[in-house]
């Protein structure tokens, strides 16, 4: 999109042996280019971001520079110090609700939002992709990030991960599994979450008598790696499998916060077993999400303590099914895949949460 509004348009694969050599030297052939100047996978590559930071601030420049890459930027050394007051940083997801709209939203849940596995010919080829992405990733990726861990080693933690997923984290648990410290159990997982493979959900604080959980919640990002983790390997299995309430809280979760388009998203959770799966703000009010996995969700006790203690404006239940209804007042059963469709409707102005304006969601 961005390439198509833009003339001319020069690209580097740095995966690409042909392009590493073109940028060997690259002052001369940088500075030459005009119009945009994409460079994939610029991780590879971390000292171009010093050169790039000279070309940028040259009050001759005439071009803009797409920098892409698959891991963080906090984890490519010199970003932050480099660029710091010259960059934009976006970060980018696999197919959501949003995008993936030929395809059944069931599928999206059991492949995962990676292109290549989400548009396989059948589940067997997405399942054996899914596969070979988590040895690579580990083999070739996760080297770069300064982490001299043996491959196995982190795949066990990496799969303890996913069978945490929708837990709260545990550092000593984690630790003792790889025989290392608790400190070294985090930062094993902050390298996880800034390769975009965790997602890290912080719990949401209120000035409350009760004592409320302080700790994180942890899900794996893309449900299609977790399920592979899991070696789950078709969508029956999936079905009979112990984790799939806690799958399917995860890709709600995830498809919240792309149709939201923000990490502003939380957790709540007290230590007498109130809790709350998501918990996020827009314009100011409060709103709750529950994820059941179930064939008619009601309403819990739970979620009444969640909406007094948090003064919510509405609640609602995202579950498998097709059909919304109203349970009261503040609740209502939202089929997840209108995940999309209800974070617009909380953005329109004068949103009006009568029971009318709440079935035409």
């Amino acid at each position: 999109m961005i390439a198509r509004e833009v003339s001319p348009v020069a690209y580097f694969d740095l995966e690409d042996p042909v392009d590493q050599r073109k940028l060997q030297y690259p002052q001369q052939l940088l500075q030459n280019l005009s119009g945009l100047v994409i460079i994939d996978e610029v991780q590879k590559q971390p000292e171009l971001l010093e050169l790039l930071r000279v070309i940028i601030d040259d009050p001759a420049c005439d071009k803009r520079f797409l920098l892409l890459g698959s891991v963080s930027p906090t984890l490519i050394k010199g970003v932050t110090e480099s660029l710091a007051g010259r960059v934009g940083i976006v970060n980018l997801s696999g197919f959501s609700l949003n995008e993936a709209i030929d395809h059944k939203w069931q599928r999206l849940w059991w492949r995962g939002g990676f292109p290549r596995s989400l548009l396989a010919t059948d589940d067997e080829a997405s399942y054996l992709w899914r596969r070979n992405f988590i040895r690579t990733f580990l083999e070739r990726d996760i080297p770069q990030f300064g982490l001299t861990l043996p491959s196995e080693t982190l795949r066990r933690f990496w799969t303890m991960v996913a069978h945490y997923h929708g837990q709260v984290w545990n550092a000593a648990e984690f630790a003792r599994a790889i025989g290392t410290s608790e400190p070294t159990a985090r930062r094993y997982l902050d390298v996880l979450s800034s390769a975009f493979m965790v997602r890290i959900l912080t719990p949401w604080y209120v000035n409350l008598k009760k004592r409320q959980l302080r700790s994180p919640k942890i899900y794996l990002r893309d449900s299609g790696i977790l399920h592979a983790l899991l070696e789950i390997d078709s969508f029956d299995s999936l079905f009979g499998h112990h984790k799939i309430g806690s799958s399917f809280e995860g890709f709600v979760i995830e498809q919240l916060i792309d149709a939201l388009d923000s990490e502003s998203i939380y957790y709540w959770a007290t230590h007498t077993g109130a809790e709350l799966d998501a918990f996020i703000t827009i314009d100011g009010k409060p709103y709750g999400i529950e994820c059941k996995f179930s064939d008619s969700p009601g309403t819990t006790r739970s979620m009444r303590i969640a909406i007094e203690d948090l003064n919510l404006v509405h609640l609602w239940i995202a579950y498998p099914g097709d059909q919304q209804y109203q349970l009261d007042e503040k609740i209502t059963v939202v089929p997840a895949h209108q995940i999309p469709n209800l974070v617009e409707s909380l953005r329109a102005p004068a949103t009006n949460w009568s029971r009318n304006r709440i079935r035409t969601v």
